[in-house]
This record gives structure tokens, C-alpha cells and sequence, in this order.
């Protein structure tokens, strides 16, 4: 009987410990997919009438250097060819070639000059890549060496749920006409600070390359063709103190229920950029001259009607 007692209690023991084995196991799972650091989608974006579309969130120190460019392998899934690269600096890149690189460039731009966080991105008229050829209009995006990618995040389920931010990301999205809001398009960085010893987890939105065209079903979206974004509405109709967007992509549901509020926040930003900003940003992505003036003045308004909105009634915006 003491025998049979003690094997017992020896059974649970390891039991226990398998438990306690297996919940660190996830743990550390998790920790590998989300990591610790402070959640960002926005950062205020001080005076947003000096920032630089021309050169972007990277500026001119993170140019690649064009000198030497080689292949290390080809990057799966998406719409478009992609190709792990290493520039003469040694610094890696991911670049895209074909119809989405030219608006995800500039996207990238717009979105980053009014205080959310992005990819670095630079598009390249031409380059020749050792070992696979030579490209047009090739998209440059940075994987620098500090920066950890981790999983996906959701629309519809990150800390920023209801916040203006998060609404002014979506309504961000309408205004570039980026019909493709699928989850498999964002992405979590992990940003180290090795002076201050903290980290952020940047909540951005990785795929922009379904953008300067126009929403609709499946035959009829368009991506990087700007006749069709000049000619295609933004905001359909204002109810009470809600607008209703434009926008028949992927998600539908993501844009119900956006304020008038949220709406005038993220077009007072849009509206402290210049014509010549918003220009830099399409000739930072090599679009002749003729369609960086339709989409510059396609964009302005767009920012126009958001700033245009009447004033919500019964609400106190200062807080919003």
C-alpha cells in the first residue's frame, strides 16, 4: 500500500512538471511570435510640413547602395516577384518588382507623413540584380539588422481598437484606394533602442501594393493605374455624426461606423502637406510628370472632402 502511495504521488510529480514544461513552452512560443515592447501605430509626427516624401521614412542615410547588388533567394507568397537581396553595403532588402511597386512607394510616403509607422521603402528606376537580371522600376524595402519581424496582426483585434489612430489608418487606406485590408498584409516589427534598453512592437501595415487604382470586385479593381484613381469616389455620404466611405475591397465591414470626428483628425494632418510634398512622394516612386500631377491633385481632394466634413454635432472633439 505505501508503495503503491508513493508511486502515485510520483506520478503527479511528473505530471506536474510536464505541465509546467509545456505552458513555458507556449510561453516562449508566443514571446517568439509577439515579443515584449511597447505596442505603436502612430508617433506624433511634429511638423509635419518639413518632412521629406522625396526620401521617406529612411531618408538618404538608409539608401541602398546600388554598387553591387546580389541575389540570396527568392521571397514566396503575394501578388507580386519578390527577391532577398544584399546591397554593396551589405545591408539586406526585399525587393519588388512589377505593377505594385510604383504605389507602394508612394504610399508608404503618405501614410508615414502623418505619423504611422511604416516600411522603409525606395523605388529604383533600374537595377541589376547578380544573378537574375536586370529590372525596371524595382521597390526597395529595408530589413535592417535591428529590426525583429513577427506575426500578423488583426484589424480587429490589436490594442488600438476604437482609437482615432486606428480609424485614421483605416480611413488612410480608403483614400489610397487599397482594396486588399487582409490580415496576411500586416505585419508586427520589433524595434530595439540599445541607448534607452527599450523596444517597440510597430503595428504596420506591410502591403501596400494594392493601392492607387480602384476598389471593386474581382474583375473590375484596379492597382496602379491613376487615371482610375482620379476618377474614383472617396466619401459616398455623411449620416449624423458618421461618413460613409468609398470602398468596395477586401473587408468591407473594417470601414462602417467611421466618425466624423475621427474623419477631420486625419484630414487636418493630410492638409499641412504641401502639393510639393505630395508630389515628392509619386516622384519618389517614378511616375511621369503628367500622372504626379493627376494623383497629387487627386490626393489633395481627397483631403479636401475630409476636411470639408461639417462639424460633429453634440460631440467633444478635443479629445479625439
Amino acid at each position: 500500500m505505501l508503495i503503491r502511495q508513493r508511486f502515485v504521488k510520483l506520478a503527479l510529480c511528473l505530471i506536474a512538471c510536464g505541465l509546467s514544461i509545456s505552458v513555458s513552452a507556449d510561453d516562449k512560443s508566443k514571446d517568439k511570435k509577439e515579443g515584449h515592447g511597447t505596442p505603436v501605430l502612430w508617433q506624433q509626427p511634429g511638423d509635419i510640413s518639413s518632412r521629406d516624401l522625396l526620401l521617406g521614412p529612411g531618408g538618404e542615410e538608409m539608401k541602398p547602395d546600388l554598387s553591387k547588388v546580389t541575389f540570396i533567394r527568392e521571397e514566396k507568397g503575394g501578388y507580386s516577384t519578390k527577391y532577398r537581396v544584399r546591397d554593396g553595403s551589405g545591408r539586406e532588402w526585399v525587393v519588388k518588382v512589377g505593377k505594385e511597386a510604383q504605389p507602394e512607394t508612394a504610399a508608404t510616403r503618405l501614410v508615414w507623413a502623418v505619423g504611422y509607422v511604416t516600411e522603409v521603402t525606395y523605388l529604383v528606376p533600374t537595377v541589376t540584380i547578380e544573378g537574375k537580371g536586370t529590372f525596371q522600376n524595382a521597390r526597395f524595402e529595408a530589413r535592417p539588422a535591428h529590426a525583429k519581424r513577427l506575426t500578423e496582426w488583426k484589424w480587429t483585434d490589436n490594442p488600438f481598437l476604437g482609437s482615432r489612430e486606428l480609424q485614421g489608418l483605416k480611413i488612410m487606406m480608403v483614400l489610397l484606394d487599397n482594396w486588399d485590408l487582409k490580415d496576411t498584409n500586416n505585419k508586427i516589427v520589433m524595434v530595439h533602442d540599445e541607448q534607452s534598453g527599450e523596444s517597440q512592437l510597430r503595428y504596420i501595415v506591410s502591403d501596400l501594393g494594392a493601392t492607387l487604382g480602384k476598389t471593386g470586385w474581382l474583375a473590375t479593381r484596379t492597382r496602379n493605374e491613376p487615371s482610375d484613381f482620379a476618377k474614383a469616389k472617396f466619401v459616398d455620404d455623411v449620416k449624423g455624426n458618421y461618413i460613409d466611405l468609398h470602398y468596395s475591397g477586401k473587408r468591407k465591414e473594417l470601414v462602417h461606423g467611421i466618425t466624423i470626428a475621427h474623419a477631420r483628425w486625419i484630414g487636418d494632418l493630410l492638409s499641412r502637406l504641401s502639393d510639393q510634398q505630395i508630389g515628392d512622394a509619386f516622384r519618389a516612386a517614378n511616375y511621369s510628370p503628367e500622372d504626379v500631377q493627376l494623383l497629387t491633385s487627386a490626393v489633395r481632394s481627397r483631403i479636401n472632402a475630409l476636411i470639408g466634413l461639417p462639424q460633429p454635432r453634440g460631440v467633444d472633439t478635443g479629445n479625439l
